[in-house]
């Protein structure tokens, strides 16, 4: 059985009290369940004077003592979720050069579907495992960075300006936030729904409710043809309907793969095929993430 990892614990009280808790966990998990404590990863921060690392995120306390609503300073005290500044740092690094943005040369040669369809997914994947920070908006600057290596990209391939490819690929979509401005690039198909790989739309606005999973957000390395040529064929790859696709995908094979363990039918599929990637039906893709719920961060 697996013992739980990553944990977060909230105290009041003198810093020589924490050192107690410390020593005192430390000694429970040495003598019940074996595994030593990393005295280098458990760390004593105060949440007010410093942030402590979680999950990606940073965890601190507010404390502001103009801001008040009535009488009562209601800020202070109150738990905050922070996306790190290094964390963005490190995030827009493979999209410049030079500290400007640039193209990515390897997808020149890509469609502008794919093109489109690679940075959509990995900006979207990052975007959503942050929603719960206040300052969420602070991802403007990776939206920035990668929406103009983006275009950069698509002018390249096609030997034109990156004015030109923003013209040609904005779009306005309807939200359950309203109206969003975003980039998309369309594969038209006769008599059936076309293609259509989006960048950005997603308001960088703090969500209470969203849930998060307990994973790095999934860059996605699209084998482009073979991966359009399933799409066009519009065929769910584990119920065989006809009809309204999409892709799902994994970070790597060996996720599916535990000793033990017998796979679903859709991890069976792409075990078999050495793919990271399955086309499914609405139906399918829905039962695939009811079979792999996100735990809260709190797990």
């Amino acid at each position: 059985m697996r013992y739980a990892d990553d944990h977060l614990l909230g105290f009041t009280g003198p810093k020589a009290e924490a050192e107690q808790i410390k020593q005192n966990l430390a000694q429970f998990l040495r003598d019940e369940l074996k595994p030593e404590l990393s005295q280098d990863k458990t760390l004593i921060t105060h949440a007010r004077t410093g942030a402590a690392r979680f999950l990606g995120y940073e965890i601190t306390t507010q404390h502001n003592d103009t801001k008040k609503t009535g009488r009562y300073r209601r800020v202070n005290g109150q738990i905050a979720l922070r996306v790190p500044r290094d964390v963005i740092k490190a995030k827009c690094a493979p999209y410049l050069a030079r500290g400007e943005p640039a193209k990515k040369t390897a997808l020149t040669h890509s469609t502008d579907h794919a093109i489109v369809a690679t940075f959509g997914t990995v900006y979207r994947g990052i975007v959503q495992y942050y929603l719960l920070a206040g300052d969420v908006f602070r991802l403007h600057r990776l939206q920035w960075v990668m929406e103009t290596s983006m275009l950069k990209a698509l002018a390249a391939k096609h030997r034109s300006t990156v004015s030109k490819m923003a013209a040609k690929h904005k779009a306005r979509i309807d939200t359950p936030n309203g109206p969003r401005v975003c980039f998309e690039a369309r594969i038209e198909r006769k008599s059936r729904k076309p293609l259509v790989a989006r960048f950005g739309g997603i308001p960088l606005q703090r969500q209470r409710a969203a849930e998060l999973a307990d994973r790095e957000p999934v860059r996605v390395d699209y084998p482009q043809k073979e991966l359009i040529a399933r799409l066009l064929a519009d065929t769910c790859e584990i119920c065989e309907s006809k009809g309204n696709v999409q892709v799902h995908h994994v970070r790597a094979l060996a996720d599916l793969a535990h000793a033990g363990w017998q796979p679903s039918d859709w991890a069976r599929i792409m075990l078999h095929r050495r793919r990271k990637t399955v086309v499914a039906c609405d139906t399918c893709h829905d039962r695939i993430h009811s079979e792999r719920p996100a735990r809260p961060l709190t797990q």
